[in-house]
């Protein structure tokens, strides 16, 4: 017999931990390989965890609740070995080599090269308790800093409880948890008051958005564009669409195919920061925000430039509907390089919207109203106006390239007519 060990799996591209919502098995449960035994959230999808091993579960490592970084050991399993696969095994076990033992000397040698690369909350933990990140020894791969090296440090009362201000001259991203302030204490309650407990997806939503406002200077752009045609348009084919194919032609689906379009004609904006360098994405795969009661959910539309606007719409559904029904799958949120976000839905016209971490711009596409409008000819006309509204990230895009984006995404939009087709 062996005992394995189940590791948090990275669900998605750029995430680094995950919250283990629910436990599927007990401690003496027998599992098969692939069978489901958690459920894990992360900031992009909520997803089953599969057995990668054959055997009886011998330790919930992880509880509840708790949030692990990708790596860490979230389970034990018991497994069937021949005596020749267990033997080195043992022996490795019994006489680990010299260089692991955990000394200065070693630690010294040991792989660094994650050391600075700190999840979400690792900087919230570390910021709320005055814990200088550069001065702990992480435990996960590469040196990285778990959540599990800072509680360590809390439990035993050893964290800083003041902090000297690093020079304003040399303040980076990283260093920015050691000026935050604890947190304030909790308001008084008053008769009447209601206390919500947050969930997992609510926190992994609000980490994921003060990672986005506090890494990326956020600019914005607005721009109207006058929908008249493509309103008439859409409005006389929907019935028979809809009878036809079996789901709606959405407006929704005309702004992320004119996107898409206009992202292969500016591939900037389909690019994202990386540190030392940009990285411009070849495939243009669209976010698309999905809410539900309490959550939202980002799931992509891949290779949207390649779809037509029967096919933009179909996806629209089948991943509304997935995200609605909980079967969203962690593939189904992976791979996004540009967001777009129907804000219109709920009645608003105008809004700011927060990027989608690590993507570089977001689009949101306000209520189509209608407007007394002043024509070229002079003449005022009654027509059917949205404002279009882009959020950028100014490391890596700047106001020509995004004006000259949006501009191109107007000019689709208002030449959407009787003779665009869907197919």
């Amino acid at each position: 017999m062996a005992i394995e060990q189940m590791a948090m799996p990275q669900l998605g591209e750029s995430v680094t931990e995950g919250t283990i919502s629910k436990w599927l098995v007990s401690p003496g449960d027998q599992v098969n390989k692939y069978d489901p035994i958690a459920e894990v959230m992360t900031d992009k999808v909520n997803a089953e965890v599969p057995s990668s091993f054959t055997g009886t579960i011998t330790e919930l490592v992880g509880e509840e609740g708790q949030t692990l970084a990708v790596g860490e050991i979230i389970c034990k399993i018991e497994t069937e070995e021949t005596a020749a696969e267990e033997a080195p095994k043992r022996e490795e076990v019994q006489n680990p080599p010299a260089d692991t033992a955990d000394t200065d000397s070693n630690r010294a040698g040991k792989d660094q090269s994650n050391k600075a690369r700190y999840s979400p909350a690792v900087l919230r933990l570390a910021g709320e308790h005055g814990i200088q990140l550069e001065e702990v020894e992480g435990t996960g791969a590469g040196g990285r800093i778990t959540r599990k090296d800072i509680q360590k440090i809390i439990d035993s009362g050893m964290q800083q409880k003041t902090e000297a201000p690093a020079p304003a001259a040399v303040q980076t991203t990283q260093q920015a948890p050691k000026q935050q302030q604890k947190q304030a204490p909790a308001p008084a309650l008053s008769a009447g008051d209601i206390e919500i407990p947050v969930t997992g997806v609510r926190k992994a939503i609000a980490a994921n958005m003060h990672k986005s406002k506090t890494e990326i200077p956020h600019a914005w752009t607005m721009m109207e564009v006058d929908v008249t045609n493509m309103t008439a348009y859409r409005n006389s084919i929907k019935d028979s669409f809809k009878q036809k194919e079996g789901f709606n032609l959405t407006f929704f689906a005309f702004f992320v195919k004119a996107a898409a379009q206009a992202l292969k004609e500016f591939p900037q904006m389909n690019s994202m920061w990386a540190g030392d360098k940009i990285v411009q994405k070849k495939d243009i795969n669209i976010s698309i925000a999905v809410a539900t009661e309490d959550s939202l959910f980002v799931p992509v539309i891949k290779h949207a430039d390649e779809k037509t606007i029967k096919g933009i719409a179909r996806e629209i559904t089948d991943l509304a509907k997935k995200v609605r029904d909980g079967r969203l799958a962690a593939d189904d949120m992976q791979g996004g390089t540009f967001t777009v976000n129907n804000t219109g839905s709920f009645g608003s016209v105008q809004s700011m919207g927060i990027i989608n971490h690590p993507q570089a711009a977001i689009l949101q596409v306000e209520s189509i109203v209608k407007r007394p409008v002043v024509m070229n000819n002079g003449m005022i006309a009654v027509r059917d106006m949205v404002n279009l509204c882009l959020s950028l990230d100014h490391r890596v895009l700047d106001g020509l390239v995004c004006g000259r984006f949006l501009g191109r995404v107007k000019e689709i939009l208002e030449n959407i007519d009787e003779n665009t087709s869907v197919y």
